[in-house]
């Protein structure tokens, strides 16, 4: 694995940034430099299909694996797509000529079909029962379009192969009283936030708001340990981390202040009751989103503030588009908005911080808009496996003793 462009591509998208985003990017890489260097972690929180399409939960799983990266929290379908390898190339044909229930097919009539080779069909087959006889169908049809696309999602057959999957990972992740993501990166491609987070021994877990998603990987994942301990297993994972970077991801609100945090959120009572809590006073909150609104309420932070301790909507008060992701991140002191694309954000930030650490990085994503962006995609396509049922069987027997 090699790094896919050089200096100008990043000149490029630094260029691309407005004055205000690229002082704000400097200022989070000097904060993830400065924890790093004391000793302190640094957590990512991850929303789902952009950070898979743009090759951050690539580059996030190669920023583990040289220990820049120290937790992470994740969405269900991002669970899911690395399950089957990150990105794969479908092709879909037309469902009615392939002789399927149109009542029960997705918007657009189509059909889609894993490209795949005879060798890795053959050996899907030692694996689970495949219907030859459709997969010969499909192939004799013609292809409506060919596209690179979030992996194990609605293709035949790898999609099906991932939801069969996860009853077995769900099996194990109950049988040791482990999360459904520990168990499934036991077998998963080092290239994948799961695979490299196992080979280090660091946590990766979906939270509440992103449970919903990935269809039975969701479930799955639900289902493997109760939701009071996710809750508390994510807020002893933000407690341990002094930066956290939040990257397209929705109703963070709910994940940084929940209901075990004391300075934003609602963890009062949980503490009042003894239980253990944690406060987001004196962390950094790095979010790399596209909204504007994001800086401006930032901005407004003694306006949101004034509001909150009088009792108002803060979206009156501020007079802007209030998400949920911005109640906390908009009043914290530490706040840092980039307001920019994560497909041009993200490389600057793991190359500036691991610059200034003066090491190599392997792989450096890029932005799917771009040439580069589309090699990358490739080069994922190419090289990031679906999850290796053998090898998560026997490191499941190894952890049982």
């Amino acid at each position: 694995m090699s790094n896919l462009f050089g200096l100008s591509q990043l000149d490029y998208f630094r260029s691309s940034l407005d004055e205000h985003s690229r002082t704000l990017l400097a200022s989070a890489v000097e904060r993830i430099t400065s924890a790093k260097r004391n000793g302190s972690r640094v957590m990512v929180v991850t929303g789902s299909g952009p950070n898979i399409h743009e090759g951050v939960t690539t580059l996030i799983a190669e920023l583990i694996r040289v220990g820049l990266v120290d937790a992470v929290s994740t969405s269900s379908a991002v669970i899911a797509h690395e399950m089957a390898g990150s990105l794969d190339r479908v092709y879909r044909v037309d469902a009615e000529a392939l002789g399927m229930d149109m009542a029960k097919m997705p918007r657009g009539d189509v059909f889609e079909f894993t490209c795949m080779t005879d060798s890795e069909i053959d050996s899907l087959k030692r694996e689970m029962p495949l219907d030859d006889e459709l997969l010969k169908r499909g192939s004799s049809l013609p292809h409506v379009n060919e596209i690179i696309k979030a992996a194990g999602n609605m293709a035949y057959p790898m999609g099906l192969r991932t939801e069969r999957l996860a009853h077995e990972v769900l099996s194990l992740a109950r049988m040791y009283g482990l999360p459904f993501e520990t168990v499934a990166g036991w077998g998963c491609d080092e290239h994948t936030m799961l695979g490299a987070a196992a080979r280090r021994n660091i946590p990766v877990l979906v939270t509440i708001p992103q449970l919903v998603g990935g269809g039975a990987v969701g479930m799955s994942i639900g289902d493997s340990i109760p939701v009071s301990e996710r809750s508390m297993r994510i807020s002893r994972m933000l407690a341990s981390c002094d930066v956290i970077i939040e990257s397209a991801v929705a109703l963070t609100q709910e994940i940084h202040d929940g209901p075990f945090e004391c300075y934003t959120g609602h963890g009062i009572w949980a503490w009042w009751s003894g239980q253990n809590t944690y406060s987001l006073k004196n962390k950094t909150l790095i979010r790399i989103d596209l909204d504007e609104n994001l800086r401006k309420a930032v901005e407004l932070n003694k306006t949101v503030q004034e509001a909150i301790d009088k009792g108002l909507p803060k979206t009156k008060a501020a007079k802007i588009p209030f998400r949920m992701e911005m109640s906390a991140f908009a009043r914290h002191e530490g706040s840092i908005p980039i307001v920019g694309d994560i497909g041009k954000v993200w490389p600057l930030i793991a190359h500036d911080v691991a610059e200034n650490f003066e090491i190599d990085l392997d792989f450096l994503s890029s932005s799917q808009d771009t040439p580069e962006g589309s090699a990358m995609r490739d080069w994922i396509v190419d090289n990031v496996k679906p999850l290796d049922v053998e090898k998560m069987r026997e490191r499941s027997k190894t952890f049982a003793k």
